[in-house]
């Protein structure tokens, strides 16, 4: 009796793993990994905007619009409850995407002002600053690229035959990934001039 069983349990674990199954739990755990990453590297990003927000009000305290833009940016991106659930409902993923592409574009526009105050751009700790929002802002768009690249492989087990008989089996779903406007800036690093007219290029 015992060999009849352990026969048709080994049986099944082949039959799934044919079908799929331990592609989805293992991309699934990527998946998990990918996401902690990309949320991880823009917590960072959100921990230097007080800092550079400070030291930008020190020499441009006339900039109110930009300031508090950044400022009010942070909080909306703040308020989002980013947990691992959230890459399974596809309108709290977009809405999430919103708000980090209104912190890109707010600090894109902070960083075109410090351009107009020489003084600013020589301060030691906004030149400190610089150097690590450029450094986040690259490990962010690598994050993004994994985690794109784990989703993609995971959402092509999901719809394809036999896989989406398993997936639909044991409650695997398609899960949301991040829009790209253009699909070449996706691999390009942003940009942080501050010797020349800079432009923060969004990693999207």
């Amino acid at each position: 009796m015992r060999i009849w069983l352990l026969f048709l349990a080994c049986l099944s674990t082949l039959a799934l793993s044919g079908c799929g199954y331990n592609t989805l739990q293992s991309t699934d755990e990527q998946i998990k990994a990918s996401w902690a990453e990309v949320l991880n590297q823009y917590q960072r990003r959100a921990d230097l905007v007080p800092n550079l927000v400070n030291t930008v009000k020190g020499y441009a305290a006339q900039e109110q619009a930009v300031l508090l833009g950044v400022t009010n940016a942070r909080a909306k991106v703040g308020g989002i409850q980013a947990t691992p659930e959230l890459i399974n409902n596809e309108q709290a993923f977009a809405k999430f995407q919103a708000a980090q592409s209104e912190m890109t574009s707010a600090l894109s526009r902070l960083l075109v002002v410090s351009e107009n105050y020489p003084q600013l751009k020589s301060d030691a700790n906004f030149r400190d600053l610089q150097a690590q929002l450029e450094g986040t802002e690259n490990r962010i768009t690598v994050a993004r690229n994994r985690y794109i690249k784990t989703v993609q492989d995971y959402n092509i087990v999901v719809r394809s035959f036999p896989g989406n008989l398993t997936a639909m089996m044991f409650g695997f779903k398609v899960k949301p990934s991040f829009t790209v406007e253009n699909e070449k800036e996706i691999s390009k690093s942003p940009t942080v001039d501050f010797s020349a007219p800079s432009q923060l290029l969004p990693a999207k």
